[in-house]
């Protein structure tokens, strides 16, 4: 069975690494952290691997922009090393500080093929960081989001509204590259909460770029690959239990991991 390489960036306030490479392991692939000038000094090539990962964190603590710091860094330095590996059958995936550096590297969304920073990650409505449970509807298409359908998982950020101009976010619909919106569900209900974490347009949690291979998101999926991350688990296990069906193992976050493995097999 075929298990690819990941790459799993690491370096600089990055902090969620060691729980990505966690999940692509589940998953069932190859992951290895790898810090960025290991990357920069040609230590690590990036043609030796399928899957490129930019974990959450708070790389360069923010302090330039979420995101922004890191991706001025490989852009400089890697600039021409990732438009190589993202223009060949590669797949790549940011989430959360990691969504915001390929925002600003312009690799995603990447409309009519031109990186350069064309949407952004801003400030929540409510200018405060937000840790919590999201529900989400997965619409896009690509490898990443195959039948995911409606999953919830958890957020943690200060800087995620998702942000567009008007024709930008319009060609975006167009093109079908959102990827998974906010909707209500019991992650809001339950705690009488906005569905919608901060105030993203047209509630956009996640994008990819025109080939679909690129999938940025805010929502931390690999905080969700167990049952005991799940929100409430311990009433879902004891209604199991006096239903007599059989307790889950895992949550929905490992299914995005799943797919991007799959898609190499």
């Amino acid at each position: 069975m075929v298990k690819p390489n990941v790459l799993i960036l690491t370096g600089y306030g990055i902090n969620c690494d060691e729980e990505t490479a966690y999940a692509f392991e589940r998953a069932g692939a190859r992951a290895e952290l790898v810090h960025v000038n290991d990357v920069i000094s040609k230590q690590r090539k990036l043609s030796d691997y399928q899957i490129m990962a930019f974990p959450g964190g708070f790389s360069y603590g923010d302090d330039t922009g979420a995101g922004n710091g890191l991706a001025n860094r490989i852009r400089n330095h890697l600039g021409d090393e990732i438009k190589e590996f993202v223009e060949k059958d590669h797949l790549v995936i940011g989430i959360c500080n990691g969504f915001q550096v390929l925002t600003n590297l312009g690799v995603d969304p990447a409309l009519n093929g031109h990186q350069d920073p064309q949407v952004a990650l801003v400030n929540n409505d409510f200018p405060r960081y937000k840790c919590r449970g999201v529900d989400l509807h997965f619409v896009g298409q690509g490898p990443w989001v195959q039948g995911l359908g409606r999953i919830s998982m958890p957020i943690a950020h200060g800087e995620g509204k998702f942000y567009a101009a008007p024709a930008t976010l319009q060609r975006i619909k167009e093109k079908g590259l959102i990827a998974a919106k906010y909707v209500p569900g019991s992650m809001s209900e339950s705690q009488g909460l906005d569905y919608n974490p901060n105030g993203s347009l047209e509630d956009i949690a996640g994008i990819t770029d025109e080939t679909g291979r690129i999938l940025g998101m805010m929502p931390h999926p690999e905080r969700a690959i167990d049952f005991t991350q799940v929100d409430g688990w311990t009433l879902i296990r004891e209604q199991c239990k006096r239903a007599k069906l059989d307790v889950p193992e895992e949550a929905d976050g490992i299914k995005i991991f799943r797919n991007g493995v799959n898609y190499f097999r």
